[in-house]
């Protein structure tokens, strides 16, 4: 009981508040996007292999890491090295949210695509300043709980723009909609003016090539080139399932007959309290596990999460089997991202969090927008059961590699939270 009260007692703190919010202002701008764009784009006749490949205009978040280290070496002259770039970004994105209000799907997809695009680029930008700041606030035994914490935020935003945007969608036009979405932007503004400082300030690189070049020589040295690429492809591999299932959620819900606004109901009820429980269970079982097992167990059960959907598929309009789909969905996702997090935490070093963080979540988003990109089109090939039976044999290779670098029994190759490995 000791060591649970301990596990609870690290959440209660201003950064753990903060981090909380700056996961909402992270995750907000990624359904806009990408599933509720979806939703816009189905209800206007838009094909599924246009919407399929639409997940394409969410390249940026794989290749942020280009652009990373700009954000290691310099330095905005207000709020410090992580906040001060988290704000500037902040305010372009509320600006580029609020401009999808003049697109129309319906006569130009380019514009839209365009659109699309720049809020993209610039979510993942602020994905980096957010990843670093958290790397760089957040102590050892912290990892966990912050972790945790932080995807119920992202979680939550991604509710909040993935359901009751589809809600008010059916009472609204989805012009207004995107600006109401857009204005939810200010609570990441706020916060990024009220988060704590991290306590410890790591120099920045001296050179703009040093920012470039050091972070990758770094990783490869603390972790070898064999061990190192393992990691690497396992970060890529491990949602594939979970990508692949995301990117034809919204389309598969409407043409089994569910309307908008059960889908936002539903999954902005029961999903909203499997998402917290989940996150939370994960952050806190982590802490008392360690991640490289909590990999294991998350990961698992993200994978075999998606049978409910297969029993969904077979079962057509259902509300109670929709219910029950979600949950599961919601509360394993929660799960499978605070282990995925708290994993990508304990691989950087603090000197170069931007770009080690946002080379390393660059795979993960990889493989959610550009390996998920023909999803549409396998769907319309195999149709829904056959589909949801190929997204969990497409979350199993990843697992297959945990024992190289994560082995249940033995020594991990990265340290735990709170470890001196």
């Amino acid at each position: 009981m000791a060591g649970i009260g301990a596990a609870l007692r690290v959440f209660q703190s201003r950064k753990m508040a903060a981090l909380l919010l700056l996961g909402f202002s992270s995750g907000l701008p990624l359904f806009l996007t990408s599933r509720t764009l979806q939703a816009w784009m189905t209800v206007e006749g838009i094909d599924l292999t246009a919407i399929g490949l639409f997940s394409l205009v969410g390249l940026p978040y794989s290749l942020k890491f280009l652009w990373s280290p700009l954000l290691d070496r310099y330095t905005i002259p207000f709020l410090g090295r992580r906040r001060g770039w988290l704000l500037l970004i902040q305010v372009l994105l509320l600006g580029a949210i609020a401009l999808m209000a003049v697109q129309d799907p319906s006569t130009s997809l380019r514009l839209l695509a365009v659109n699309a695009l720049a809020i993209a680029f610039l979510s993942a930008s602020q994905d980096i300043a957010v990843d670093a700041y958290r790397a760089d606030v957040l102590e050892p035994l912290e990892m966990g709980a912050g972790a945790g914490i932080y995807v119920l935020g992202y979680r939550i935003a991604l509710l909040v723009t993935g359901s009751l945007a589809l809600i008010l969608a059916d009472q609204l036009p989805w012009p207004v909609v995107y600006v109401l979405m857009a204005l939810l932007m200010l609570v990441g503004m706020v916060t990024t003016l009220w988060a704590p400082e991290p306590e410890v300030h790591p120099p920045a690189p001296r050179s703009l090539a040093e920012a470039v070049i050091q972070p990758f020589l770094d990783f490869f040295q603390r972790y070898g080139w064999g061990t190192g690429l393992i990691i690497l492809l396992f970060i890529c591999l491990y949602r594939l399932g979970d990508a692949l299932t995301g990117n034809m959620m919204t389309p598969f819900l409407l043409q089994q007959g569910f309307s908008q606004t059960q889908i936002g109901a539903v999954q902005g009820g029961v999903g909203l309290i499997a998402t917290i429980v989940g996150a939370l269970a994960g952050g806190a079982a982590i802490s008392q596990i360690g991640i490289h097992r909590a990999l294991w167990i998350m990961g698992g059960l993200q994978a075999s999460s998606n049978i409910s959907y297969f029993v969904l598929a077979n079962a057509g309009a259902n509300p109670t089997v929709m219910v029950a789909a979600i949950s599961i969905d919601n509360f394993c996702a929660g799960l499978a991202i605070a282990a995925l997090t708290a994993l990508l935490m304990s691989l950087c070093n603090p000197q170069f969090s931007a770009t080690q963080y946002a080379l390393l979540s660059s795979l993960f988003a990889f493989s959610r927008d550009v390996l998920a990109a023909p999803a549409g089109k396998a769907a319309e090939i195999m149709g829904w059961p056959l589909f949801f039976l190929f997204t969990i044999g497409a979350a199993l290779p990843a697992l297959l590699l945990l024992p190289f670098f994560a082995p249940w029994r033995g020594k991990p190759a990265f340290p735990r939270p709170g470890s001196d490995e």
